[in-house]
């Protein structure tokens, strides 16, 4: 759950103006002069308190209202003020794995014992520590140019919305990354560095959260069943007959993946990582995951045969940590979605118009509250293909937004059109809690104001 924000109360100039103005007819100047001495006494009894016997300080405390520095031993729900969070002002000076000359963000240069190091981080550092096992780091990007497509950066910017949207609303944080970290590690690879130096930038996250720039979120109300993963360290969308019956490459999705921040993946990345184009053997890998996949359609070593490759041939020593996710869309394939939109959003009308509790207005900021009320009646929805339950992520595998180099399978316009249909899919379900909702799905520029109990 998200923890509710505190309230915080604020007076207007206008509200000030407003009040002051009918006060005016009731007070005569001399209530306000008796008025004005009392406000003048307690005012100075307040400041006299404060800087008394027992103050070593004649001004207030305002370093306690953001938390100070806690010694350790002290439970980690008491290291924050309530309802403020993580102390962010708070570093000790005792060292930590960042004062290590030794230490690099960089794939090729492994670490060790990083399990020891983050806990002692988060020893040092206690207002993370309540929360740390769920708390998740989500990351994306595209490249350091603009894109050729002339549609491509406006449609990279809804993508990333979207994202944006999806984690405000569950409390994560969320990083873009536009730039290689690597110069070497291009393309496919490229996200593998961006993911070993946010491990090591955000030791109190326990998971970070690859996500494509072309994947949308379908279903903003949805989280990852964590607890499902508990003994496992690698989350992907896979299927394992694809993988060991039929030794496909196409027996997973690596465009979208949940990994853990532990000793395990830092080791399983290098060696995933030594595929890639700045090994020296990236031409002799691409010889072999081409042999080895015959399905596959390109000679280069990918990041995506390299992944089906090591649990193909090192299930022994991986496997037993890889989840293969395949009973519900922790990504999903565009074409066998976008046609299901309508028929989905008109059976989630139908359950909230029989449900007031469903359509009760409410702060953005509690929308997990209805996503769990929403729940049982979703049961009968499936997950998955021909499931009516909204999609979690909607991937747009060979779309190519920014190059506009799409598969010849199908044209550029049915990929754009998808697009917008999905991302304003998406956006209604934001908007509501601001009032408005996309009447068409392919406008993508008009709103209508929401009636009150809609859709009673």
């Amino acid at each position: 759950m998200v923890s509710p924000e505190p309230t915080q109360f604020h007076t207007s100039p206008m509200a000030k103006s407003l009040f002051r103005g009918k006060a005016a007819s009731f007070f005569s100047d001399g209530v306000l002069f008796v008025g004005g001495i009392m406000v003048a006494f307690l005012l100075v009894w307040g400041v006299w308190s404060m800087a008394g016997p027992g103050s070593s300080s004649p001004s207030p405390n305002f370093e306690r209202v953001i938390g100070d520095p806690v010694s350790e031993g002290i439970d980690s729900s008491e290291c924050a003020v309530e309802g403020l969070g993580f102390n962010m002002r708070l570093d000790p000076p005792e060292p930590t794995f960042y004062d290590d000359p030794k230490t690099s963000y960089k794939i090729g240069t492994p670490v060790k014992n990083w399990n020891e190091k983050r806990r002692e981080w988060l020893k040092l550092h206690p207002s993370f520590v309540a929360g740390a096992a769920e708390r998740i780091l989500m990351l994306t990007g595209s490249q350091p140019t603009p894109c050729k497509n002339p549609i491509g950066d406006h449609l990279l910017l809804r993508f990333f919305k979207n994202k944006v949207d999806y984690c405000r609303i569950h409390g994560y944080d969320i990083f873009y990354n536009n730039v290689l970290l690597q110069p070497k590690m291009f393309t496919f690879w490229a996200k593998l560095p961006v993911v070993r130096a946010a491990m090591m930038s955000h030791p109190e996250a326990e998971w970070i959260w690859w996500v494509d720039s072309d994947a949308a979120f379908t279903d903003m109300e949805f989280k990852l069943p964590l607890e499902r993963y508990r003994n496992h360290n690698l989350v992907v969308h896979g299927w394992s007959n694809l993988i060991y019956d039929d030794k496909s490459w196409t027996g997973l999705n690596a465009g979208v993946f949940l990994i853990r921040n532990c000793q395990w993946s830092l080791d399983f990345m290098e060696v995933w990582a030594s595929m890639g184009p700045q090994a020296p053997d990236y031409d002799k890998w691409g010889k072999i995951l081409t042999s080895t996949f015959k399905d596959k359609i390109f000679p280069e070593s990918d990041d995506q045969s390299g992944l089906v490759y090591l649990l193909l041939k090192e299930k022994d020593k991986w496997g037993d940590k890889i989840y293969l996710e395949a009973d519900y869309y922790f990504e999903g394939y565009w074409e066998e979605i976008v046609e299901t939109l309508h028929n989905i959003s008109g059976k989630y009308l139908e359950m909230e118009k029989g449900v007031n509790t469903l359509r009760r207005r409410h702060a953005e900021k509690v929308s997990e509250s209805y996503a769990e009320q929403r729940e049982p009646y979703l049961k009968q929805a499936g997950n998955g293909r021909y499931s009516w339950r909204r999609p979690f992520i909607t991937h747009f595998t060979g779309c190519q937004p920014c190059s506009g180099k799409h598969n010849d399978m199908y044209s550029g316009q049915s990929c754009w059109n998808s697009m917008q249909k999905v991302l304003n899919f998406a956006d209604n379900q934001v908007l509501r809690n601001f009032g408005f909702v996309h009447p068409d799905l392919l406008d993508s520029s008009t709103v209508s104001p929401l009636a009150f109990n809609y859709p009673a």
